[in-house]
C-alpha cells in the first residue's frame, strides 16, 4: 500500500508527530462519521473496565496484535513482558507504531497472515478488527489458517459490534439493503477519508454474538467466553474447540 492510498496511516501519523487529526469514515450507501484519531492513542486508564478485562484474559508469552494501528494495545502488553508482534495492512500505522516503541511490527494485511510471522499463544483482534475478516466466508478460512500459527491452548480474543442493538432508522435501512444483495446486515462496506486522500472500499464485518458462533463453528475454535466492550460491543474469548 502506497502512502498516497493510506490515509488512516497518514491520520495516525500526523497525530503522532502533531498531537491532533481527524479522519472519516465513509459507508458505501453515504453515511459518513468522523474519527479523533487520538481514539488510537489511548492510554489503559482511558479504557473501559471491561477491555481492561479482557487483556487480562490473554495469556503465554507470544502475542499477535492484528490490525494494530498506533499500537495502543500491543505497547501495553510490550511493557508487561510479552513477545508481541504488531501487524497491519497500513504502512503508515506500522511507522507510527514502531515510533511509539513497539518494537516488533510488520506490514501484514490479515488476509497474508501464515506461519512465517511465527507461532503465537495468543491473537488479538480489539477495536472490533474482527471486522477484518470482511465476510463469513474469509472468516471461516482465516480461522482454520490461524490453527497452524498458534499453540495447541491458544487463544484469540475478537471484539465486534453487535449492528441489532439499534434503533437507528439510517442504521435499520442499511441492514436491509444488504439482506436484499445477499449479504449479512453488519457486512459493512466502507472506505477511509483524510485531506484528500481516500481509501478503495472494503468490506468490514460485524456480527452478534449469535453469528460469530455460527462463523466459528467447524473452524477448530470455540467461544469460550463472551465480555460486554460497550452498550453494543463485545470481546470474544475463543478457545480450541476440543479444549
Amino acid at each position: 500500500m502506497a502512502e498516497d492510498s493510506d490515509p488512516f496511516g497518514q491520520s495516525l501519523w500526523d497525530f503522532h508527530r502533531n498531537g491532533s487529526s481527524w479522519h472519516v469514515i465513509e459507508r458505501d450507501d453515504g453515511m459518513i462519521e468522523p474519527f479523533n484519531a487520538s481514539l488510537y492513542f489511548t492510554t489503559p486508564r482511558q479504557w473501559a473496565p471491561q477491555a481492561r478485562q479482557a487483556l487480562r484474559l490473554v495469556h503465554g508469552r507470544r502475542v499477535l496484535d492484528i490490525g494494530c494501528g498506533a499500537g495502543r494495545h500491543a505497547l501495553y502488553l510490550q511493557q508487561r513482558g510479552f513477545e508481541v508482534l504488531g501487524i497491519d495492512a497500513s504502512p503508515l500505522a506500522i511507522r507510527t507504531a514502531r515510533a511509539r516503541g513497539l518494537k516488533r511490527a510488520k506490514v501484514v494485511p490479515i488476509e497474508n497472515v501464515s506461519p512465517r510471522l511465527g507461532k503465537f499463544d495468543t491473537l488479538i483482534l480489539f477495536g472490533n478488527n474482527f471486522g477484518l475478516f470482511g465476510n463469513p466466508r474469509k472468516a471461516r478460512r482465516l480461522l482454520r489458517r490461524f490453527r497452524d500459527i498458534t499453540a495447541p491452548d491458544a487463544r484469540i480474543l475478537a471484539e465486534s459490534n453487535n449492528v441489532y442493538e439499534t434503533d437507528n432508522p439510517i442504521h435499520l435501512a442499511y441492514h436491509q439493503r444488504n439482506r436484499r444483495r445477499g449479504r449479512m446486515a453488519g457486512q459493512i462496506r466502507l472506505r477511509v477519508r483524510y485531506k484528500n486522500l481516500a481509501s478503495a472500499y472494503f468490506d468490514y464485518l460485524m456480527v452478534s454474538p449469535d453469528e460469530m458462533r455460527q462463523i466459528v463453528e467447524g473452524t477448530g475454535w470455540r467461544i469460550a467466553r463472551i465480555l460486554p466492550s460497550s452498550r453494543s460491543g463485545y470481546i470474544a474469548m475463543l478457545t480450541e474447540a476440543n479444549s
